[in-house]
């Protein structure tokens, strides 16, 4: 580093070397003679165009340039593509924006991640420039160099794509292969999706053709009847019409209406900022796109859902909303379209002969079983879950054993509420014959299993599903039945396996885990599962402490439920504690505000309750939450310092 680091608004340029595992591997002589003349040559060129190379920055043969000037930038970019390298072929990215420094020597935050990101794009030899980067050097280009249009592109994990520019030279080939832009990145927004999509041709063109003339379409229906499943295939569809692309946002796990919008900033990937509300950052996100959100599960937040379509909606013009909930949000402008069953002639009998394949490969429907399965399809009122419940079962029985199963399961809730709709009594009916079909075993796992929001792992399903009657040994075992009949749902992620229950089977299993006697008890070991999980951060020792903030970022709906449970308990002293352990959290994912809130509503307990946190818990707790406090401008957070200090 020859001076200090450029601070405001500063231009990065980031470089690698196309290809240098190969060419190490395959040429090491002369990668290693090609190395060392780089390694001459990049502090000459890089002195002579005014630009600071950051310490310790830069992975392998890739390196950091910071520029005050972006057409310094520039002049450096096009003079180290000229110099004599070969056998090494430099990609670089060109970026403009306001700069974070991690410390005098080195950058982190939103510019140089997306600087990263555009140089990705490009081939060996080839440079590219931002947008922002291109209207500042339109008219200060070095000699002989001109700039080509590219295109707008997505960044891999960034949140709005960028227009992309080639620098041009006389002297310099010109002429590459499209930029190399992931392929994956409008759908890494939507849920992974491991079955096929059957039927429904109609219901999307229907539902495109009102996405077309409005800007607020809520698709509602019955649980299970297959509103999430067809908001994303119609989303996925339209990818390529909406600029600034499609994107998911869960509610199924949140239950605290204030969570909603810090959930829908995170699905678009935004952070908290200090000093802006999470609403104003979501208003100036959406503000000039065009792009689609699917706001999917909003029945049981319809308040707080509404107050943030509105907002959204008020604020771009360009936002176009396609909602999923059992019933209207009830938005000026909304037009809701229900969604109906699947087409017994063809699409249920299809669905249920695919989820049938799937169970039980080598299953075929016959002319003497064809009968019965559209019987099966017809006494489910061509509801998906329920079709894909009972074709699980293939496995086991035959068609005419499934059909008398069901017409039994029918028959008890011929006296239920009148003023249900017949699709719920019917699904339910198909959720309680799969109940029935368990061994206690499993229903005392699956019960349980209802006490997690967005998810678990093994580990976790031991520790809550184990105890009285089950030892967690024996969880494994059960588990893996429940995911065999289709009531649980597993998922790779990473290296580990990822479990879920479906939303509407998850109610199902709350009513049953009620009509236990077991739900303290079970809410009580899921508290204690992630208390314990939450303060594996106490300690930054070992290698992996990144690691266990990730994960913990993972189970924030598991951890808002240990929170909210723990409130309910009056628990003071584990809210305080479970709180301040994930100060590391808060601060390392942008969850901010969310902490904040966390700490506002703990030391008002602790405030109210007698008796009160021990004195070491709550010095910590306004130690900890102090910093968050200068970070959202809360006017106490020097006083929560202090009051902490004289506790210690």
């Amino acid at each position: 580093m020859s001076e200090l680091l450029p601070a405001g608004t500063v231009t990065l340029l980031l470089a690698d070397v196309e290809g240098s595992t190969r060419l190490w591997e395959s040429r090491p002589g002369e990668m290693a003679a090609a190395i060392a003349r780089l390694d001459r040559t990049l502090p000459e060129v890089i002195s002579e165009h005014n630009g600071v190379r950051p310490l310790e920055q830069g992975e392998g043969d890739s390196f950091v340039v910071a520029f005050s000037r972006p057409s310094d930038a520039l002049a450096c970019a096009l003079a180290l593509q000229r110099a004599p390298l070969a056998p090494i072929r430099l990609r670089i990215g060109v970026h403009t924006g306001e700069i974070q420094l991690r410390d005098d020597a080195n950058y982190i935050g939103s510019t140089i991640n997306r600087t990263a990101r555009l140089r990705d794009l490009a081939h060996g030899g080839q440079t590219v420039l931002s947008g922002v980067t291109e209207a500042l050097v339109v008219d200060r280009l070095p000699a002989d160099a001109w700039l080509t249009e590219l295109g707008t592109h997505p960044l891999r994990d960034l949140p709005h794509p960028e227009r992309v520019v080639q620098l041009c030279h006389s002297g310099l080939r010109n002429d590459y292969p499209p930029l190399r832009v992931p392929t994956t990145v409008v759908s890494q927004h939507f849920p992974v999706q491991l079955t096929s999509f059957v039927g429904r041709d109609s219901v999307i063109t229907q539902v495109r053709q009102l996405l077309a003339d409005n800007r607020l379409v809520t698709l509602t229906g019955a649980g299970g009847v297959g509103k999430t499943r067809l908001a994303v295939r119609i989303a996925s569809e339209l990818a390529g019409e909406f600029a600034d692309g499609v994107w998911f946002v869960n509610l199924a796990p949140v239950t605290d209406p204030a969570v909603v919008p810090m959930t829908a900033a995170r699905a678009l990937g935004l952070p908290d900022q200090p000093g802006r509300s999470t609403m104003d950052t979501l208003d100036r996100f959406v503000a000039d796109r065009q792009m689609l959100v699917v706001l999917d599960n909003c029945e049981h937040l319809l308040d707080a859902s509404a107050e943030l379509v509105a907002a959204l909606l008020g604020s771009a013009v360009g936002l176009t909303l396609l909602v999923t909930s059992r019933e209207p949000i009830g938005v000026a402008g909304e037009v809701s379209w229900r969604v109906p069953s699947l087409a017994l002639a063809d699409e249920a009998l299809e669905l249920f002969r695919d989820r049938a394949c799937h169970a039980r490969p080598g299953f075929t429907l016959t002319d003497s079983n064809s009968v019965a399965a559209t019987e099966i399809c017809r006494r489910l009122d061509g509801v998906p879950l329920a079709i894909e419940l009972a074709a699980v079962r293939v496995r086991a029985m035959s068609l005419t054993e499934i059909l008398d199963g069901l017409h039994d399961r029918f028959r008890l809730l011929t006296g239920g509420v009148r003023t249900a709709v017949r699709r719920q009594q019917t699904l339910r009916a198909s959720v309680d014959w799969s109940h029935a079909l368990l061994t206690e075993p499993e229903r005392i796992v699956f019960r349980r299993l209802a006490a997690f929001r967005g998810g678990f792992d093994l580990d976790s399903a031991q520790a809550v599903a184990g105890g009285s009657e089950l030892e967690r040994s024996q969880v494994l075992d059960q588990l893996a039945q429940l995911v065999d009949k289709s009531l649980v749902v597993a998922d790779d992620v990473g290296e580990r396996t990822r479990y879920r229950l479906l939303e509407t089977v998850r109610q199902y299993a709350l009513e049953k885990l009620g009509e236990s006697g077991e739900a303290d008890a079970a809410y009580g070991r899921h508290r204690d599962c992630y208390v314990a999980l939450a303060a594996t951060l106490d300690t930054q020792a070992g290698a992996d402490y990144q690691q266990r903030i990730e994960l913990l970022d993972i189970e924030i709906d598991n951890l808002r439920a240990a929170f909210v449970w723990s409130r309910e308990s009056s628990d003071v002293e584990l809210c305080l504690s479970l709180a301040s352990s994930l100060q590391p959290l808060w601060q390392a994912h942008g969850r901010i505000r969310e902490g904040w809130t966390w700490f506002e509503a703990a030391l008002a307990d602790d405030n109210a309750h007698h008796p009160k946190a021990t004195p070491a818990v709550r010095a910590r707790a306004l130690a900890a939450s102090a910093p968050l406090g200068v970070q959202v401008g809360a006017a106490d957070s020097l006083d929560r310092a202090q009051q902490a200090l004289a506790i210690a």
